[in-house]
């Protein structure tokens, strides 16, 4: 019988195990859902309760809030039935533009909120073996419940795309901010790092490694505090994620990125000049990686902290310690960074700040943070900082919103098509195909309670401009 058991299951075709593969997947994820809305609805009852406790309402006021509660629970469990879609939402303006597709800001039709929306093409996910990095993304949003973490309200899929409804942060991002600016003063320096060290700890408590830490993902939102965004590379979850990231090192980068007999202020103009395009490319940049992670042979979530060094210096002096005419040559200085970080003699920073910043990048059994976020927090240079209160006080660098939909603080791209399909691909792509493959995105959909539940709730600081 063994035999005879062990014959069927070798003859049995690709179909057939993709076929039981997609019945598995479907079955544990609907058991799964189950599980965590029932998880989820506690915890809300909880928190509930212990708000109710902490204002120290009477009984009456008591019932009241559980029956609005309960009514919002029944609210929310009608909504989640309903699909939600493309045309649920209106495409103001791109806000952004990547590898594998782009973001959009958007407004939902019923409430008037307005959100970003990011746009990734199923084909380019499938081909470049992007999905359990986009997997990795969608679960750590749910997850990562944090003022710290950007948002996200909803994900839904359709035959083409996937989409991410996350916050709109309308301060746009550290890199183009860092690009405006020269250099930030050490005060401002502080706050940025400060802000981003508590983000960066607050997703290592989850049991993340975020392992894309650089400026493009450090978000800001309307008062100018800093958001951590974009966890395609992070670590953690059911299954490692994969490197291929970082193999593709050998693409040059333009031709006139050359540092060699450079000043630090020529270093640092042409370093901004091809900043934007190395952040659109599938290549990327190599220069705010850590040098465990390019070795492959282990690492953990310290190399998050040699990520937030190499920010800080470029903060300070105006471009990183490691760039290059090419990504391979980035590679080599990280590779050799004892050699290679030095500080420029003509931008003078304190020795506090040198010192955090040799702390942050060296060998990672010395690495500040290894014995705990309280090490770097502790570290001279963050003396005077309030960090439970950090967020509460104005932004080193206050943000202008003059109105919910204000963009002024992104880049401007042209439209594109992404949202309609071409007639080729379409064509070349039969309803069975498209059916096959979305198996893969299987139990993408997602809806936040407070995204169906707050209804008509704009932000003060939208109607008026300020907050």
């Amino acid at each position: 019988m063994a035999m005879t058991g062990q014959s069927s299951c070798s003859t049995m075709s690709n179909h057939t195990k993709e076929r039981v593969t997609m019945a598995k997947v479907t079955l544990e994820n609907f058991y799964s859902n189950l599980i965590t809305q029932h998880e989820e609805r506690e915890m809300r009852q909880q928190k509930l309760e212990k708000v109710m406790d902490q204002e120290g309402l009477a009984d009456e006021e008591k019932r009241i809030r559980r029956s609005q509660h309960a009514r919002k629970e029944t609210e929310f469990l009608r909504l989640k039935r309903t699909r939600l879609g493309l045309e649920d939402f209106e495409s103001l303006k791109v806000i952004g533009r990547g590898a594998f597709g782009e973001v959009r800001l958007v407004q939902k039709k019923d409430t008037g909120h307005v959100y970003a929306m990011k746009i990734l093409r199923k084909a380019d996910m499938l081909e470049k073996e992007q999905v359990g990095h986009i997997r990795a993304e969608r679960d750590i949003l749910v997850e990562a419940d944090s003022l710290w973490v950007v948002k996200m309200f909803y994900s839904f899929q359709d035959k083409m795309n996937l989409y991410l409804i996350m916050e709109f942060l309308p301060g746009g991002d550290m890199m183009t901010l860092l690009m405006k600016m020269d250099t930030l003063t050490e005060e401002a320096t502080q706050f940025y790092i400060a802000e981003t060290v508590l983000a960066i700890d607050s997703i290592h408590q989850l049991g993340f490694i975020h392992r894309d830490i650089k400026p493009d993902n450090l978000l800001l939102d309307s008062r100018g505090h800093v958001k951590l965004s974009d966890f395609g590379l992070c670590t953690g979850l059911k299954r490692a994620h994969r490197t291929e990231f970082y193999k593709n090192l050998n693409h040059s980068l333009p031709s006139d990125l050359t540092f060699q007999n450079m000043n630090s202020k020529r270093k640092a103009e042409t370093w901004k000049r091809n900043r934007r395009q190395l952040a659109f490319s599938t290549v990327g940049t190599p220069d705010y990686i850590a040098p465990e992670v390019f070795m492959q042979n282990g690492y953990n979530k310290l190399c998050d902290w040699w990520s937030l060094g190499v920010i800080m210096y470029e903060m300070l002096i105006g471009y990183p310690p490691f760039c290059s005419e090419t990504p391979q040559e980035t590679y080599r200085k990280v590779m050799n960074w004892r050699e290679t970080l030095i500080f420029p003699p003509e931008v003078p920073i304190s020795e506090k700040a040198k010192d955090l910043i040799l702390r942050f990048c060296c060998e990672e059994e010395h690495r500040i943070g290894a014995a705990g976020v309280e090490e770097i927090k502790s570290n001279p240079f963050f003396e005077g900082v309030d960090y439970d209160h950090i967020r509460e006080r104005p932004a080193a660098i206050p943000i202008e919103i003059k109105s919910i939909d204000d963009t002024s603080h992104f880049d401007e791209f042209p439209d594109s098509d992404i949202l309609q399909p071409t007639v080729t691909t379409v064509s070349n792509q039969t309803e069975a195909d498209l059916k096959n493959k979305d198996w893969v995105f299987i139990n993408y959909t997602y809806k936040r309670f407070e995204g169906l539940t707050a209804r008509g709730a704009i932000p003060s600081y939208m109607k008026s401009g300020k907050r």
